[in-house]
């Protein structure tokens, strides 16, 4: 999970809306600080540093002081009040932590923490103006502000600009200026379908004047199957979708008809309340068909073990708590892990909490295999089904119909009939044609509802101490209640009351996801650690404004391709990536959002960028997961069984990243580089690195060579000079002319190259010929070599891979 260091707490202080801190013009002086919002400023600092002795944690809980709720940080200790409101010298708490004895002073040294005066100095002042109390921002349900007036009504496109530019002008700062076109479409390109623009695209978009081309352009993206493409690659972090079992031998499984349904939700705007119950209770809903049924394979993705001596009541246990993890940190930006052994000690969970939202997947079929144990390749993962891609379907549907109306005509006629032989043969056609369509039925594990059988708290977590008592499908106590049928409580349920907005946790569901969306386009969260909004996330830097957009999700129906547009024709989308040193100075983590974000690509979109700017790119959509090149060897450590890589040789080495073979154990190095997690747990926020490895992939691992290698043939064949033949391949891959400079290194290395492979032939030969990719047989070879490197260096551009 990510999570913020104390350091960037520290400096996001001075930095969070609300606070003090407004900057005059002139740069010489800051104004003084606003009151201290409970919330923003004072909880933060109480999670970090005290909360685990003195939270909700009982058992860990020193001295009797509870700081977590305002009853026990108030309460008369008999001696003494750790917070006595309007007094900061009667109270215990600040005497402790600024205590001269190293003995005496909170937090304890060997906690490994300490109070800087920053954070002292908001304790003080705090007490001083009252100790106000709220109750934790994520457990609040969202309610709508009023839009706020701004100085400048001029700047604002839509109501989230108010939002902003009111935190902005207190602070004197001003939004950056609007991207350029060109910018502006490819940011747009990579936010909606994790691809670049092409030049056609590029050139028309800065041509087209009218006040609505900018929205026409959002819209066609959308509606681009390559939409959901991109929505799914991340949705399929936050669930750990991976073609293998994790533990053990790692053998492959049977899922990937369950990632094509995702993709299908997404480009059919499907509402995220009926994409969240088909996903967790698709085989209980009435008359469940194949796709919600395909869609339950949810709750099959977590890992599994596949070893022939598993003790079943130890993985029944992982099992039910891989799911407890994932589901809360997915609909409720929640660590609800944390309390699998131990009340929770920075949030209001408890075990019970825990055990009962456990007992919602009591239920699934899932322990097959632990008895039935399989070192195939694929595993055998039952229940599955067999299923078709909708359109498949569609058409097998038709053709049976078909065949049985045209048996029907034939049994009626006689063989001198004329048209009876005709009519024969259209049915063998017809049913050679779906033979053909059966064979491409793929194997999904699905849900499969059985006896539910009987959760019981684990005393810290031991499978095998049954001393606990038996618990019920129920959400955390502290939350709204479940509304349900009498009975028990089923997946259903919880999936209803997480998206229920009046009686549920809707709202609260509805305030994750807006602040996921908001990630998506501007590079970080309003709260900035995306799957944990308890007391070790950061409080958002603009409340009100997620707020806003939680409540508009759910009134726009759970629409998800509503907020995206929302966001992106925003003007705040629209600013320049470029960080001034001013701005720099007063709000380096861009917590104002006075700039768009700059960052670069994910693993799968820096792939596709490669073999989009080649032609290589397959844009077909769904299909079993694809097996690029990797190095030779990779899976020797892998065992039960043996196995080697066999990369695919055809048209599939070139299709989108999101369909690449997810080998939980041994990730694709390629992915591997650019930070794609393993997906063993959930990923809410994909680390961002920079390190020689990811510049290693790129110039040598050979997808990239081979996409360098046919974008070197299609820069040959522009008519021109070579300095015309480097403006081509630069607008192509950055959407933009190279300046003076650029040009020329880029000469320079096409002369260096062409002098290289004259006395070196072999080398060259072996250039052109990685991949699979049809070689160009009327260029020459020395010539297609030396614009190979060119290319490869263009690819491996910082401006190629970034989105600004």
């Amino acid at each position: 999970m990510n999570k913020c260091t104390l350091h960037d707490r520290r400096v996001l202080a001075l930095t969070r809306i609300g606070l003090a801190i407004a900057f005059v013009a002139s740069g010489s002086r800051w104004l003084e600080a606003a009151p201290a919002d409970f919330n923003r400023d004072v909880r933060p600092i109480l999670s970090d540093n005290c909360f685990q002795c003195h939270g909700p944690s009982a058992s860990n809980r020193k001295a009797g002081l509870r700081l977590d709720i305002e009853s026990g940080a108030k309460a008369d200790m008999g001696e003494y009040r750790a917070v006595a409101p309007g007094r900061p010298d009667k109270s215990e708490l600040i005497s402790r932590i600024t205590h001269s004895d190293s003995d005496e002073r909170m937090p304890p040294a060997d906690s490994g923490k300490a109070l800087s005066s920053e954070e002292i100095a908001i304790l003080k002042r705090w007490i001083a103006e009252g100790a106000g109390w709220s109750r934790h921002w994520a457990y609040e349900p969202p309610k709508k502000h009023p839009i706020p007036e701004v100085n400048h009504s001029d700047w604002p496109l839509n109501w989230i600009d108010h939002f902003l530019l009111a935190k902005l002008e207190p602070a004197g700062l001003s939004p950056s200026p609007d991207a350029d076109r060109v910018t502006l479409l490819r940011r747009l390109s990579f936010d909606l379908t994790g691809l670049p623009p092409t030049s056609e695209e590029v050139s028309s978009f800065v041509a087209d004047e009218k006040p609505d081309a900018y929205e026409k352009r959002v819209d066609r993206l959308l509606d681009l199957p390559a939409y959901g493409e991109r929505m799914a690659m991340y949705w399929l972090d936050l669930v750990r979708f991976a073609d293998t079992v994790g533990y053990h031998g790692d053998q492959d499984h049977s899922i990937s008809p369950y990632r094509d349904w995702v993709i299908d939700a997404f480009n059919q705007n499907m509402r995220l309340d009926q994409f969240t119950r088909e996903q967790l209770a698709g085989d209980l809903l009435p008359d469940s068909n194949i796709d919600q049924k395909i869609a339950s394979g949810y709750n099959r993705l977590l890992q599994t073990s596949h070893e022939g001596g598993v003790q079943p009541k130890e993985y029944l246990a992982i099992y039910a708590a891989d799911r407890v993890r994932n589901i809360s940190a997915v609909w409720m930006g929640a660590t609800m892990g944390c309390c699998q052994c131990h009340d929770h000690k920075f949030d209001p969970y408890t075990m019970k909490d825990f055990y009962s939202m456990a007992a919602f997947f009591a239920d699934i079929d899932e322990a097959r295999h632990l008895t039935k144990s399989s070192d195939t390749v694929p595993t055998i993962r039952e229940p599955e089904m067999r299923v078709l891609r909708p359109a498949e379907r569609e058409r097998a549907d038709a053709l049976t119909k078909r065949i049985a109306t045209w048996q029907a005509e034939v049994s009626l006629k006689s063989p001198q009939d004329p048209t009876e032989r005709p009519l024969r043969d259209r049915i063998r056609d017809a049913q050679r044609e779906l033979e053909a369509i059966q064979k491409n039925a793929r194997l999904t594990m699905i849900t499969v509802a059985i006896e539910p059988r009987v959760m019981r708290m684990l005393p810290r977590g031991n499978w095998l101490d049954e001393s606990g008592p038996i618990v019920q499908p129920e959400v955390p106590e502290f939350l709204r209640p479940l509304s349900h049928a009498t009975g028990r409580a089923n997946r259903q349920d919880l999936a209803n009351w997480l998206t229920d907005p009046e009686h549920g946790s809707g709202l609260l569901t509805a305030r994750v996801f807006a602040n996921r969306f908001w990630y998506l386009t501007f590079g970080v969260g309003i709260a900035k650690v995306l799957d944990d909004f308890g007391g070790q996330g950061e409080p958002p830097a603009h409340p009100e404004l997620l707020d806003n957009l939680s409540i508009e999700f759910v009134q726009s129906g759970w629409n998800v391709k509503h907020m995206m547009k929302l966001l992106v024709m925003s003007r705040a989308y629209r600013q320049s990536s470029v960080v001034s040193d001013a701005l720099d100075r007063v709000d380096p983590y861009n917590r104002l959002v006075a700039r768009q974000g700059r960052f670069r690509l994910s693993a799968e979109m820096v792939r596709d960028t490669a073999l989009a700017i080649s032609g290589l790119l397959v844009t077909d959509v769904g299909g079993p997961s694809v097996k690029p090149y990797q190095p030779a060897g990779y899976y020797r450590h892998l065992n039960f069984p043996k196995r080697s890589y066999k990369p695919h040789t055809d048209q599939r080495q070139w299709r989108r990243g999101v369909y690449m073979h997810w080998q939980r154990q041994f990730l694709h190095p390629m992915l591997k580089a650019f930070d794609a997690p393993r997906r063993e747990e959930c990923t809410a926020q994909r680390a961002r690195s920079n390190t020689p490895l990811a510049v290693l992939v790129l110039l040598n691992d050979p997808t990239f060579v081979e996409a360098a290698r046919v974008f070197a043939q299609n820069i040959l064949r522009q008519p021109g000079s070579a300095e015309f033949r480097i403006d081509f391949a630069f607008q192509q891959a950055v959407s933009r002319r190279p300046d003076d400079w650029e040009r020329q290194k880029l000469a320079d290395l096409l002369t260096a190259s062409r002098e290289q492979y004259r006395s070196n032939t072999e080398g060259a030969a072996q250039l052109i010929h990685i991949g699979e990719a049809p070689l160009a047989a009327d260029l020459d070879p020395l010539e297609l070599a030396a614009w190979t490197m060119v290319a490869r260096a263009i690819l491996n551009l910082n401006e190629t891979i970034t989105r600004n």
